[in-house]
């Protein structure tokens, strides 16, 4: 990545901070907050995160091992998560929405390396910002850092053998893994607090109606800054872009190939 396409990057990052510290901030997230989940769920979620983190680390150890130049566009796509998924814009009933920014490093780098990405910028967001916790970051990290990449990835590759433009397949792969996410969460919280009349399903909903206010716009505002971004990199980082794959299609090489280029 050159350094003209750095310093477009940083701007736009840089935008987007000034846009969250211009918005106050609010207990409740869509982060699942500090020991919000019962014992039992926070559990639950940190056993299921586990298998996802292990493929993400195994994934970043071949992409940085067969190109170190990767290293500072998969530095950008966890700065870009942190930054947009820590903006906290106020909602209804005293809750909060934010964009997630898995979208971006789901394109470049796959569903699980996002998977990586997304609980480092989760852990300093709980530790830095008490936005999040530890004990629910399992929870936090499945609806973001799996859930959210793996329909971002899945709408990617489905969009481009179909011949969609590039720009409707970033935008509709980071608005609609946004979206996932907030479903996910709203999924998770209605599976420990059931409603007493409608059971998980009410709950789901209604806390899904509580965040829908937002981050439908929220959403939306992701996919465009996604593509604009994207746009940057295809006219100033194509090399990086053409080791990922993100316009062919084609995979990684293997270790071989990788000496060879």
């Amino acid at each position: 990545m050159d350094l003209r396409n750095l310093k477009n990057i940083s701007l736009l990052i840089a935008y987007v901070l000034a846009v969250y510290i211009v918005f106050p901030n609010n207990a409740y997230g869509m982060h699942i907050m500090e020991g919000f989940l019962p014992f039992n769920w926070a559990a639950f979620w940190w056993i299921a995160m586990l298998p996802f983190v292990i493929a993400g680390v195994h994934s970043i150890k071949k992409t940085v091992t067969l190109h170190p130049s990767l290293k500072m566009l998969l530095g950008m796509a966890g700065a870009f998560a942190f930054v947009l998924s820590a903006m906290k814009i106020p909602s209804v009933t005293g809750s909060c929405s934010h964009p997630t920014g898995v979208g971006l490093g789901t394109i470049l780098f796959g569903p699980t390396a996002m998977t990586v990405l997304g609980m480092i910028v989760l852990i300093f967001q709980a530790l830095l910002l008490a936005h999040g916790g530890i004990t629910t970051l399992g929870a936090n990290t499945f609806s973001m850092g799996i859930v959210g990449p793996l329909v971002s990835y899945g709408i990617y590759k489905g969009c481009q053998k179909l011949g969609a433009p590039l720009w409707l397949s970033v935008f509709l792969s980071a608005t609609l893994g946004d979206l996932m996410t907030y479903i996910t969460t709203s999924f998770q919280l209605g599976l420990a607090f059931p409603a007493a009349s409608g059971g998980v399903m009410a709950s789901a909903l209604k806390f899904m109606g509580i965040f829908a206010f937002t981050q439908l716009p929220l959403a939306i505002s992701e996919g465009i800054l996604t593509v604009l971004v994207i746009n940057i990199l295809s006219a100033y980082s194509q090399k990086e872009l053409g080791f990922l794959g993100v316009f062919t299609g084609k995979e990684l090489p293997t270790r071989k190939q990788g000496v060879k280029a």
